[in-house]
């Protein structure tokens, strides 16, 4: 028999997540996070399901895929708890990611209000900054993109 105290119900684990049961019920779609079903066809879901939603709301926060954090997450344990050094591994392994999300957001705060180089010439300084629509050769915001 299970510890009723060990598992949450989706309205317990919804609440204490702080997500709605629809996003759980997206979360489990997509097999991020794992349920039981009682006898009665409820779903169960263990403690430490709160860990992994709080890293999944955390790492889209960030900007990453849903499909990178589903990868992610389909590395650790289903059984318990993700450990630090789990965790670890995983922050790890988005870091130059990160960094250039980073350097991609700066760089568009520091100049948002400047040309972006997307070849329309219609902001005023754009003639001086892309004279003769050289850079419309190449499509999409290429001074303010950031390639990896």
């Amino acid at each position: 028999m299970v510890d009723p105290t060990a598992e949450l119900t989706i309205g317990q684990l919804a609440k204490r997540a702080g997500v709605t049961v629809t996003a759980l019920h997206f979360y489990e779609e997509r097999d991020l996070i794992h349920s039981r079903r009682t006898p009665g066809n409820q779903r169960r879901f263990p403690r430490h399901t709160l860990r992994r939603i709080a890293f999944i709301r955390v790492a889209q926060r960030v900007g990453i895929p849903l499909r990178e954090i589903a990868e992610a997450l389909a590395t650790l344990p289903k059984d318990h708890a993700p450990t630090q050094a789990d965790w670890e591994t995983l922050s790890t392994s988005w870091q130059a990611d990160l960094d250039l999300r980073i350097a991609q957001l700066t760089r568009l705060r520091n100049k948002l209000t400047d040309c972006i180089g997307c070849g329309c010439l219609s902001l005023d300084r754009c003639l001086l900054r892309n004279p003769n629509d050289h850079l419309g050769a190449t499509p999409g915001p290429r001074r303010l993109w950031v390639d990896p």
